[in-house]
């Protein structure tokens, strides 16, 4: 086939060169399975073992959508009401404030909000929520309240004021965190079992979870550090086996096929293929534009070492579905207006044109994420693929 051949010419050019991936895993499937899987590189640098196709990596952010397949589940069972103020189901979200601005001494000014946050709020990334690493503002109101990095699973973490009246505007972050709480609450277990029990067993996520196995433990693939001058350092990056909270917005470790049962049941109406994840009509609602008229925006980097200036297809408009980013415009690799896609922090990339029923990824282990190297390797990948298949 002429796109695999062009494919793993990809992936090989990627892990080659000065400013060469440590190892990258690609996938590409439509309604009916996978169309293509390729591998490239090694799981650590200085080390022989190489990446493979059941490497376990690190999933970041591409971890938001599992958690918002849970909420949907529960809005379907008429247990959750994306409008509702969320403290009905979480009341400590109702004792958050905003931040005004900081005093004379440094410590932050606050009120108490004039809107309520809702669950589709904090789905939309409209609650008031941000990222220390996108969000200047972010990291030095961390850094004033001495708050731990919200990513080792604390409720103090997640407790910094909101950055803006909840609704006004958005702001990627910690919303899908506290989702992933409010569900929990609903459900009444705690995430890593309303995960299992709800997406991950159904479409048979083996091996995805909060917690490494001893199985995926041995077939981990390393994260690693880029430097000003390109060179790549192995680190080992490790999350609580039983933290305070899962984080629903960024935790999760899994495989690439893993992932892509995850991304064909989109395809796929909600049908997993081993039964139904979501209703064909939760599917339709939630795969569209929910912010109206409202954009998102480009995320200016406030921490170097983990990532970029952060914008898909700069120029072009971009909106927010429950919970993906929509392209509103055709984009330059093939892909139409309207699909689905992400990413998640180590630089691993998706999308999902329901349009033309195919979805692909590209995940590769390295901070700072939009590593140049990375993206453009994903855009050629999955330019490469619609070229192939001719698809409009």
């Amino acid at each position: 086939m002429r796109f695999a051949a062009e494919a793993d010419a990809l992936l090989q050019a990627a892990v080659t060169g000065d400013r060469r991936l440590p190892g990258v895993v690609a996938m590409a499937a439509d309604r009916n399975g996978s169309m293509y899987q390729g591998v490239a590189g090694v799981r650590r640098i200085g080390d022989d073992a190489p990446m493979t196709a059941d490497s376990v990596l690190a999933l970041f952010s591409c971890t938001k959508a599992i958690t918002g397949t849970a909420a949907l589940q529960l809005v379907e069972e008429g247990r959750l009401d994306l409008d509702a103020p969320a403290r009905i189901y979480l009341p400590e979200i109702g004792e958050l404030r905003v931040l005004e601005g900081f005093n004379e001494d440094g410590a932050p000014a606050t009120r108490a909000p004039r809107r309520e946050i809702t669950t589709r709020m904090l789905m939309l990334h409209t609650a008031g929520f941000g990222y220390d690493f996108f969000n200047a503002t972010a990291k030095r109101l961390g850094a004033a309240l001495k708050l731990p990095n919200a990513r080792l699973g604390t409720r103090i973490g997640l407790s910094a004021p909101l950055l803006f009246e909840p609704g006004e505007a958005w702001e990627y972050g910690l919303g899908m965190d506290w989702c992933g709480l409010v569900v929990e609450a609903i459900a009444g277990e705690r995430l890593d079992a309303v995960l299992r029990a709800r997406v991950l067993d159904p479409l048979g996520m083996n091996d995805t979870g909060f917690v490494l196995t001893p199985a995926m433990r041995a077939r981990r693939a390393t994260m690693h550090q880029r430097d000003a001058a390109g060179a790549l350092t192995p680190f080992e990056f490790e999350l609580p086996d039983n933290p305070e909270v899962f984080m629903g917005g960024g935790a999760l470790f899994g495989t690439a096929g893993d992932y892509l049962k995850f991304l064909r049941m989109w395809l796929n109406d909600g049908d997993g293929g081993r039964g139904r994840v979501l209703k064909p009509e939760t599917v339709a609602y939630a795969a569209r534009n929910h912010l109206g008229e409202m954009k998102i925006k480009r995320l200016p980097s406030a921490s170097r070492a983990v990532t970029h200036d952060a914008e898909f297809f700069p120029g072009q408009a971009k909106s927010w579905a429950l919970t993906f980013m929509v392209n509103d415009e055709d984009a330059p690799t093939g892909r139409p207006a309207g699909s689905l896609a992400w990413a998640g922090l180590g630089n691993l990339y998706y999308w999902i044109d329901r349009h033309n029923g195919v979805a692909g990824l590209w995940a590769s282990q390295l901070f700072p994420f939009l590593d140049p190297t990375a993206l453009n390797g994903f855009l050629a990948f999955e330019t490469a693929f619609y070229k192939s298949r001719a698809i409009t």
